[in-house]
């Protein structure tokens, strides 16, 4: 029976222990908060103290946290998973992190001979829960094929976008691209309200028109309630993101003006005291 370590247990990296502990595997959990370990040791996972004695005994070793800080805590120094690691074991990075930052888990990974994977994921909450997120890869071949099985039980989509930090690239252009489209719906509803037009209509409206997209269609409730307090994406980390993707623009040589912008509206949301709040909380910058 494979031993998994899943490092990280907020929304995502829970929903992906808990499938893997439905899948029959044997799921070694750590968080640094350990009171949100407590769900899933009471559904069977077992708790390591520490990174490092959760991927001890580890086939695949699963990192999912918010930023590039909390993976390097992850996976470095005396108490991080690449010191435990056993030769044939797989380290795969589901977090969204900066390019940079993922190839220089790959070298030092390939250094200890471990293979390795970045798959950021995509998908809500209740995909996570039901084991449907989307994985966008970066990796060698070989390595995707190792953890492919352990993949197909947290998602319904397994994307190789190409060699070792594709995922990464792939998955900052595509939060990117989310958070502009968030944006510019804020913009358009603030004009429809201070137009007058009935907002039921125009919520219909915009989820069956050219305008919409399912990021845009999965936040109009929130939206059209003004609520965000139901934080599926906290709004802090799409500015993380953002800024991660605008320093990869800047390697590429690669205008992105709207996405700049976005950052910078994505800004002003946090100095309004919304960046715990979902991402839908983006529109108020325009509602006022």
């Amino acid at each position: 029976m494979q031993h998994i370590a899943v490092l990280g247990l907020g929304i995502m990296g829970s929903g992906i222990a808990r499938n893997l502990l439905k899948a029959g595997y044997v799921v070694h959990v750590y968080n640094r908060t350990a009171e949100k370990a407590r769900p899933l040791l009471e559904a069977g996972a077992q708790w390591a103290d520490s990174p490092r004695e959760a991927a001890a005994r580890a086939d695949v070793v699963i990192s999912m946290v918010g930023d590039d800080t909390a993976s390097r805590a992850m996976w470095l120094g005396d108490q991080g998973a690449l010191n435990a690691m056993r030769a044939n074991a797989v380290g795969v990075e589901a977090s969204t992190l900066s390019v940079e930052w993922v190839r220089a888990l790959h070298q030092l990974a390939q250094g200890r001979g471990l293979a390795f994977v970045d798959a950021p994921v995509t998908g809500s909450r209740a995909a996570a829960a039901n084991g449907t997120l989307t994985f966008l890869v970066g990796a060698h071949p070989d390595a995707l094929e190792q953890v492919r099985p352990v993949l197909e039980r947290c998602g319904s989509t397994i994307l190789h976008l190409g060699p070792p930090a594709s995922g990464a690239i792939f998955k900052l252009i595509n939060n990117m691209m989310a958070a502009v489209h968030i944006a510019a719906l804020g913009e358009g509803i603030a004009m429809a309200d201070k137009a007058g037009l009935d907002p039921n209509a125009v919520m219909q409206a915009l989820s069956i028109g050219a305008a919409s997209s399912p990021v845009v269609k999965m936040k109009l409730e929130h939206i059209a309630k003004r609520d965000h307090t139901d934080t599926h994406f906290a709004l802090r980390w799409m500015h993380k993101d953002v800024t991660y993707a605008l320093r990869l623009a800047d390697e590429l040589g690669v205008a992105v003006p709207t996405g700049a912008l976005t950052r910078e509206l994505l800004r002003m949301a946090m100095q309004r005291g919304l960046g715990d709040q979902d991402l839908s909380a983006l529109t108020e910058v325009a509602r006022g």
